[in-house]
């Protein structure tokens, strides 16, 4: 946690030599809820109350809900106190929709409530389910940059209100890139619930991996 941090993330990917256009533009319906309540070096029952209260507000909607608690003390849990939640929404068609929200760092802002923080983060991911769109609003941008590096074909996606990043990323990807989206307004009805969506078509550059193995 921060600010003293002291943990690592490991990212590995298979080689890919192109990226294959895609085609989403059908979100489904929301089918269960999971969830991590995660606490270092804090009381273990931290997590377990931010559980409580995230799910005194999803059980309205929805029984198949699941939140994990991870507790870690001594050496592994890192340098800094805190806690935060994380909850991910997966619809029937394979779709996910995520919300994430963490507690002020140690020394920094007022101090958070676990009951508040839980509500807070079940709020966001119902703003979140609200808003639509086969990617959340935090990874529009990286959705559209893979469209973009794509082969040389018709990429299509369907996204909830574009957020103010992701209006942004566009002109950079019109500067880097001289590449530019068809966007359709789908305003919400029978079939689209919540806000109004957002179709994004466009053609990749055809961009593909040079990198070779060094022997």
């Amino acid at each position: 946690m921060p600010p003293g941090g002291g943990g690592e993330v490991v990212f590995s990917c298979p080689v890919r030599k192109v990226l294959k256009p895609v085609q989403l533009t059908d979100p489904g319906k929301i089918k269960r809820i999971r969830g991590m309540a995660y606490s270092v070096r804090v009381s273990p029952q931290m997590a377990n109350r931010i559980v409580d209260s995230a799910r005194s507000i999803l059980n309205k909607f929805i029984p198949d809900i699941y939140i994990y608690t991870d507790h870690m003390k001594g050496v592994n849990s890192g340098k800094s106190p805190g806690f935060g939640l994380s909850l991910v929404a997966e619809t029937t068609n394979g779709t996910f929709l995520s919300a994430e929200l963490a507690s002020n760092p140690q020394g920094q802002g007022t101090a958070v409530l676990p009951e508040d923080l839980g509500r807070n983060c079940a709020r966001l991911l119902l703003e979140e389910i609200y808003r639509g769109g086969c990617v959340d609003s935090t990874n529009q941008s990286l959705a559209l940059l893979l469209m973009t590096l794509g082969q040389q074909d018709v990429s299509k996606v369907l996204l909830g209100p574009l957020s103010p990043y992701t209006i942004e990323f566009l002109r950079h990807l019109k500067s880097f890139f001289q590449i530019m989206f068809k966007i359709e307004t789908k305003p919400c009805g029978e079939e689209l619930k919540g806000g109004d969506k957002v179709l994004m078509t466009c053609v990749g550059i055809g961009f593909s991996n040079l990198s070779k193995t060094l022997k």
